[in-house]
Formats: structure tokens, C-alpha cells, sequence
């Protein structure tokens, strides 16, 4: 376990991208924590409207290592096999980080009207603290 992910565990979209990350990673490399989860933000400083910026992903290593919205997406695609030689090919491509960054922003602030919103808070069986409440 080296990365802990925050999502927004009541988006429909982001709890399908968790969904596949925990299939892919079986909790090697990433815990999750969803932005609903106030205990678990407030050992990190993390308030509510820092979620609002989208993603959070903090390195479990050094917690003040932190990677928010596209950024975090992208560092998330580094990390995983293969995934950096994507991630290094999309940044290569001439405005497409503008692009994509500006895509992420859309996405992030119409989440639960594009995709729905959840009447449950997700809660992954690879939780941050290992005490997890599916």
C-alpha cells in the first residue's frame, strides 16, 4: 500500500473508476477513502472544499506529496503497469494537458448530473485505515 485516493464516494462515475482501480489493483498499490468520510479528510487537513477540486491522491509515503483533480487522474495512470508509457504520450501531445485538465473540470462539476448520484456512500473493501464499513 503506497497511495491513498480520495473520490467522491457518492458520484456514480467515480465510484465505477474505484470499482475498476480495486479490480486492476487488488490493493497493492491504492486504499480508498471517499470524500464523505470527514474523520479520515481531518487526519489529513483535508476540508471539504479542497474536494471540491476534484480527486485527491496522497502519497501514504509522504503524506504532504499530493496530487489533486487531472493531476491526480494522471499520477494514478503513471503508477499503474504500463500506464506511464500512456500518461508520457498524452502529456508529449501539444495542448492536450490543457485540454484534458479543462475536460476533468467539466466532468468534476456536473459528475451527479451527467452520471448520477448514488444513494449510498461507497465505501471500497481496500480502505485507507483497514476498517472498512462496506
Amino acid at each position: 500500500m503506497n497511495y491513498y485516493v480520495i473520490y467522491d464516494g457518492n458520484c456514480n462515475l467515480c465510484v465505477s473508476l474505484v470499482q475498476l482501480l480495486e479490480t486492476l489493483d487488488q490493493g497493492k498499490l491504492f486504499r480508498y477513502s471517499p470524500m464523505q468520510d470527514e474523520q479520515t479528510l481531518l487526519k489529513w487537513g483535508i476540508t471539504a472544499q479542497d474536494c471540491e477540486q476534484g480527486m485527491i491522491l496522497i502519497d501514504a509515503n509522504e503524506p504532504q506529496r499530493r496530487w489533486q483533480g487531472s493531476n491526480a487522474a494522471e499520477e494514478i495512470g503513471r503508477l499503474l503497469p504500463a500506464g506511464s508509457i500512456f500518461v508520457d504520450a498524452y502529456r508529449a501531445l501539444p495542448g492536450m494537458k490543457w485540454a484534458g485538465d479543462r475536460f476533468y473540470e467539466q466532468i468534476r462539476d456536473n459528475r451527479h448530473t451527467i452520471f448520477g448520484k448514488r444513494s449510498n456512500t461507497y465505501q471500497s473493501a481496500y480502505c485507507v485505515d483497514g476498517s472498512c464499513k462496506p
